[in-house]
């Protein structure tokens, strides 16, 4: 459990790098998602040509990640969405609702008993949200954005959880981001049409901040928190991400300055997140310290 907590903080710690690696990408957030993945897919696949041989799955499972995988893709379009509506620490904020969303929708999909206490933590983030929301109008529809990731981001993590019982996350990861792709290539003229944006080639800085994002935020960390996943529950995944903001958040103020824009109710609603976090993750030490002690009494 405790390298799996790990793991799974180092994955955090990575992806709080995605909203910065945005907002320095002056793409739009549909193209900076189809970037993302194509450059992700092919080094996804070199890596699985080198030893031998891509893994090969059953056409149900294939389309069930690929589903899977367009959860992805539709999750990073809204983020950077949201960052490009509002700004990183918004955008990053919004994101820590997952907790939440995955408190509610976890029951559900995986029918388990719903957790009281989770419930109550996920509520926490949401009254940080709410106090952001309520107090400082300007980033509204920055904020909207922002929910809707976090929705998609639960889903994602939920449904990773069944997939983990079936396939390697080496494999899913393959073929989920293959899947977001494939979907969003699909849905991309659609999507810069309605939008009135055009198709255009990163400059050779964009495409620099797209190897680090693609490498590093991308297939190291989705590995790593696919690794973790198998260990620990999706609340506590997606609880954990509540982190990101932290780490994204700060590395906003040192390079944008994006303090000098927010107000005192993002403070108080940032607390009441950092405050959901620590006691999840409190919980989460002490429930497997009691696992332990049940074997070893066995």
């Amino acid at each position: 459990m405790q390298r799996s907590l790990l793991q799974l903080h180092l994955a955090v710690f990575l992806a709080g790098f995605t909203g910065v690696l945005g907002r320095l990408i002056s793409l739009n957030e549909s193209l900076i998602v189809w970037y993302r993945l194509l450059i992700t897919v092919i080094t996804l696949l070199f890596l699985f040509l080198l030893p031998g041989s891509v893994p090969r799955i059953s056409l149900k499972n294939l389309l069930r990640l690929f589903a899977i995988g367009a959860l992805v893709a539709f999750h990073w379009v809204a983020f950077y969405g949201s960052i490009k509506f509002s700004n990183i620490s918004i955008a990053l904020v919004c994101f820590s609702t997952v907790g939440f969303f995955s408190a509610l929708l976890e029951p559900l999909v995986l029918q388990k008993k719903t957790s009281p206490v989770e419930i109550l933590l996920g509520m926490l983030a949401i009254a940080g949200i709410y106090c952001i929301f309520h107090f400082d109008t300007r980033y509204n529809t920055g904020i909207i954005f922002g929910l809707v990731s976090a929705v998609l981001a639960a889903l994602f993590t939920i449904l990773n959880k069944k997939a983990l019982e079936k396939q390697e996350a080496a494999t899913v990861t393959l073929y989920e981001l293959m899947g977001g792709f494939l979907i969003l290539t699909l849905l991309l003229p659609a999507y810069l049409r309605f939008f009135n944006l055009s198709f255009v080639l990163p400059s050779a800085s964009d495409w620099l901040w797209l190897m680090i994002l693609s490498w590093l935020c991308t297939v190291l960390a989705f590995y790593l928190a696919l690794i973790a996943l198998e260990k620990v529950s999706a609340f506590t995944v997606n609880l954990s991400y509540n982190l990101e903001p932290i780490y994204g958040i700060v590395l906003a103020f040192i390079i944008y300055h994006e303090n000098e824009e927010l107000s005192g109710s993002f403070y108080i609603g940032l607390l009441l997140i950092i405050i959901a976090v620590a006691l999840q993750m409190i919980r989460v030490y002490r429930l497997s310290l009691k696992a332990k002690k049940i074997l070893t009494l066995k």
